[in-house]
């Protein structure tokens, strides 16, 4: 393959590896059975007058399964981190202790968990849907190189390398999916 065609390909693969990783940080924002600190992330707490990440303000535990333990690094920031968990609506009603917050994370309903696996569908779809955009880019920049004097039976091979990327990274969202869902779903 020439420089270009390699060129091309590696893009391409950076890209999908780029969507799939966005994937699986979407994915632990999604709640399953039992509580994550992830469930928090995403979170922006009013911090000195500047939105920051929870994670940049406090430390975050799940000490068990059904609780997570926010320990703010500045006390006085503590009911500013409580009301950026009540305003981020995650259904989460955070318990000032003192000196920490405790979130007790309730059991899942069946309903919530159909809505949960709804969600996780719907993000692993967009994540699809940007892999077969990447596709088409490398393949429209596979056209080009045929146009630039490129051989056409070594076009035809890119176009091939870029459709076996396209379905090996397709197949591993499939396979995301379906832990997910399995996560969601086990009570």
């Amino acid at each position: 393959m020439t420089d270009d065609a390699v060129l091309i390909l590696e893009e391409a693969k950076e890209s999908m590896e780029h969507s799939i990783q966005h994937l699986e940080r979407e994915f632990q924002k999604i709640r399953a059975g039992k509580a994550t600190p992830g469930m928090l992330s995403g979170i922006k707490v009013e911090y000195y007058g500047t939105p920051t990440p929870i994670e940049q303000t406090a430390n975050i535990n799940t000490p068990d399964p059904h609780s997570i333990v926010v320990q703010p690094f500045d006390k006085s920031s503590l009911q500013d981190i409580r009301k950026a968990i009540m305003n981020a609506n995650l259904g989460f009603n955070p318990m000032d202790e003192g000196d920490i917050l405790r979130i007790n994370v309730p059991p899942l309903t069946e309903e919530r968990r159909l809505d949960l696996v709804k969600k996780a569908k719907q993000v692993a779809e967009e994540t699809k849907i940007a892999i077969r955009n990447i596709r088409r880019s490398a393949n429209d920049d596979a056209k080009k190189l045929e146009k630039d004097g490129v051989p056409e039976d070594e076009v035809k091979r890119l176009l091939d390398e870029i459709q076996k990327l396209t379905d090996k990274y397709t197949e591993k969202i499939d396979h995301f999916f379906e832990t997910k869902e399995k996560d969601i779903m086990t009570i």
